[in-house]
C-alpha cells in the first residue's frame, strides 16, 4: 500500500510547500472542491498555490492532524481521508479533506481533493 497519502497530508498539515512539490509529479493532474469553489491546475506550483495561497492561508495555523485514514483502493485509484483542527483569525475551526489519488513512479501524478470546509470547532484543549 501507498503511503504517499498519509505523507500528502502530514505535509499539508505542516504547511510544507516543499514535502507537497516532492511528492507529486511535475504533471500532476489536481482538481479540488470547497464548499465554495471548484479548483484546477497542474504541475507542483498550482498544487501549492492553491493548498497555501487559498485554502489555508498564512495566518491560518494547523494545530493538529486528529486523523489520517486510507481505505481500500478503487482499483488503480488510492483514498487517504485527513482532519485537521486548525486556529484562524476568526476562531477555532476543523476541518476535514478527502483525497483520491493515482501514483507514477512513486508520485502523485492525479489527485482529486474534495474539503468540508472550515466548521467552527467545538473545543480543543490548548
Amino acid at each position: 500500500m501507498s503511503t504517499l497519502g498519509p505523507r500528502l497530508a502530514q505535509a499539508i498539515a505542516a504547511k510544507d510547500a516543499a514535502a507537497v512539490r516532492e511528492l507529486v509529479a511535475d504533471d500532476v493532474d489536481f482538481r479540488g472542491l470547497t464548499p465554495g469553489r471548484a479548483w484546477e491546475g497542474t504541475g507542483p506550483d498550482a498544487l501549492v498555490e492553491v493548498l497555501f495561497g487559498s485554502w489555508f492561508e498564512e495566518a491560518d495555523e494547523v494545530r493538529a492532524l486528529l486523523d489520517v485514514t486510507t481505505g481500500a483502493p478503487v482499483e488503480d485509484t488510492l483514498r487517504v481521508s485527513y482532519r485537521m483542527a486548525l486556529r484562524t483569525p476568526d476562531g477555532d475551526f476543523t476541518a476535514e479533506q478527502q483525497a483520491y489519488y493515482r501514483t507514477h513512479d512513486d508520485r502523485i501524478s492525479h489527485l482529486r481533493v474534495l474539503c468540508s470546509g472550515f466548521r467552527p470547532a467545538a473545543g480543543l484543549p490548548d
